[in-house]
C-alpha cells in the first residue's frame, strides 16, 4: 500500500466472527509484490446471496457469472483476485474464471452456480491459469490457516491506503444477528450501482427475494451515492451473504418481526464501507458531503448533488481551500435538471453564502475559509422548488489522484 490516507480511520475496527464464514489468504504473484492477493470465503451450504454489479456494458467475465449465481440465490464459496481484473480479456478470460469455479465446486461438491468470483486491477490483461490453480489450491487447502477479517480486507485491495471494514448488529425474533462487511475501492469510482469490491456477510436467516430487496435499497444510498472521479469500474460489485446460522425465524417479508433492524443494521455497514472508500479517494485529502435540498424531486435532487460531487472545478477548489461557490453554482446549472438561479442558495457548512441568486447581504468569507482548512467538508444547496432531496459523498482532487492513475500500470 501508499501512504496512509489523511482520512482514514485510526485502526481497522473490530468485526465479530460470522457463524458458517470461513476466510483464507493466499499468494497467487498476480502482480510482483509482496502480498497476499487471492481471497477465499467458504461459506456454509444454505446460504443465500443477493449482489448488485456494475452497469459498465464493458463488465468482467466475473461479474456475467456472478449475475448467474445471484439469480440462482445460493452461495458456498467466494474467490477474490487482486491486481488483475481480468476484464476485456475475451475467451482467455472467461477460461480462467471457468476453471477457479470448477477447482472449487469441485473440492466442495456443489453446484458451480454457488462460486462467486470476483477480479480487479488491470484490464485488458488475462488472469493467468496457471497462477490461479496453484493459488486457489493453496486456499481450499485446510492446512491453510483462517484469515482476520483485516487480513481479508487487506488481500482484496489494489491502489487501496488501508483495509476498510464495518459491522452492526440487530435483533431478528428475539435472536441478536451479526452483519460484518468489507470493501476495496479508492479509484475508478462513481454510481452506477456500486463501484467497487464489496462483500457483506451476515449469520441472519433470510429469503433470497427478501435479501436482495435489502442490498438493492440500502445500495441506492451508500454504495450509489459515492463518487472519486465519475468513472465506473468494469467489475464492481456487491455481495451479501445470509448463512442463516444465527436461528432466528426465517425472514421473507419486510412485515416479519426484526426485519426491519436487519435492514438497518446492512445500510449501516453499507454507509460505512461506501464511505470509507471515498475516505481513501485517490489523492484525496478532504472527505465532502454534498445535500441538495428543494428540488423537483429526490431523484432530481441526486442528480444535481452527483454534477456538484463530480465536478473538477469544485473538487480542485475545495482542494486548495477556496471558498469560491461560484463553482457549485455552475455545477448545478450543467445539471439538466430543473433549476431556478433567482431561486438558488448556497452554503459551505452551517455558512450560507448565497440566496436568491445572489450573495447573501454582509458575506464574511472568514467562518467559510475556516470550514475548507478542515478535512469534513459539508456543501449544500437549496434549490427553491420543491421537497426533493438527495445527499452523496466525494472527496477532493488534487494533485495525487494525477500521479497515482499515471502510474498505475508502471
Amino acid at each position: 500500500m501508499t501512504d496512509r490516507s489523511p482520512l482514514a480511520p485510526a485502526a481497522f475496527p473490530a468485526l465479530p466472527e460470522i457463524a458458517g464464514v470461513t476466510r483464507r489468504i493466499a499468494r497467487a504473484h498476480y502482480k510482483n509484490w509482496d502480498r497476499c492477493d487471492l481471497t477465499y470465503v467458504e461459506l456454509t451450504p444454505g446460504t443465500v446471496v443477493a449482489g448488485v454489479t456494475t452497469q459498465n456494458v464493458c463488465c468482467s467475465t466475473e461479474v456475467e457469472m456472478c449475475r448467474e449465481g445471484i439469480a440462482h440465490g445460493r452461495a458456498r464459496a467466494l474467490i477474490v483476485n487482486a491486481g488483475n481484473s481480468n476484464a476485456f480479456t475475451g475467451y482467455r478470460g472467461r477460461e480462467a474464471v471457468e476453471q477457479i469455479v470448477d477447482q472449487v465446486a469441485a473440492h466442495l461438491a456443489c453446484d458451480p452456480r454457488e462460486v462467486f468470483v470476483c477480479s480487479t486491477g488491470v484490464i485488458g490483461v488475462p488472469l493467468p491459469k496457471d497462477k490461479a490453480h496453484a493459488g486457489v489450491a493453496k486456499v481450499i487447502s485446510f492446512d491453510t490457516p483462517s484469515a482476520s477479517w483485516e487480513e481479508t480486507a487487506q488481500t482484496i485491495t489494489t491502489t487501496d491506503t488501508f483495509p476498510k471494514g464495518a459491522a452492526a448488529s440487530a435483533v431478528v425474533g428475539g435472536t441478536t444477528v451479526q452483519v460484518a462487511g468489507i470493501v476495496k475501492g479508492s479509484g475508478m469510482i462513481a454510481p452506477d450501482m456500486a463501484t467497487m469490491l464489496g462483500y457483506i456477510f451476515t449469520d441472519a436467516a433470510v429469503a433470497p427475494d427478501l435479501l436482495q430487496a435489502m442490498l438493492s435499497e440500502a445500495t441506492a444510498g451508500s454504495f450509489n451515492a459515492i463518487t472519486v472521479d465519475s468513472d465506473t469500474s468494469t467489475s464492481d460489485t456487491v455481495l451479501l451473504f445470509a448463512t442463516g446460522r444465527a436461528g432466528n425465524p426465517v425472514l421473507t417479508t419486510r412485515d416479519d418481526p426484526g426485519a426491519d433492524a436487519l435492514y438497518a443494521a446492512i445500510r449501516s455497514v453499507a454507509l460505512d464501507l461506501a464511505q470509507l472508500v471515498v475516505r481513501d479517494g485517490e489523492g484525496a485529502s478532504k472527505f465532502i458531503e454534498i445535500t441538495v435540498t428543494g428540488a423537483v424531486s429526490d431523484a432530481s435532487a441526486k442528480r444535481v448533488a452527483l454534477s456538484i460531487a463530480n465536478s473538477p472545478l469544485v473538487k480542485t477548489a475545495i482542494a486548495g481551500e477556496d471558498a469560491n461557490w461560484g463553482r457549485v453554482v455552475m455545477a448545478v446549472g450543467k445539471a439538466g435538471e430543473p433549476a431556478d438561479r433567482d431561486r438558488l442558495a448556497i452554503r459551505f457548512g452551517d455558512h450560507w453564502v448565497a440566496k436568491d441568486g445572489l450573495p447573501v447581504d454582509g458575506y464574511d468569507e472568514g467562518p467559510v475559509a475556516a470550514h475548507l482548512k478542515g478535512q469534513d467538508i459539508r456543501v449544500g444547496a437549496d434549490l427553491g422548488l420543491g421537497d426533493g432531496r438527495a445527499t452523496v459523498w466525494t472527496c477532493d482532487l488534487t494533485h495525487g489522484y494525477i500521479s497515482i492513475n499515471a502510474d498505475y500500470r508502471s
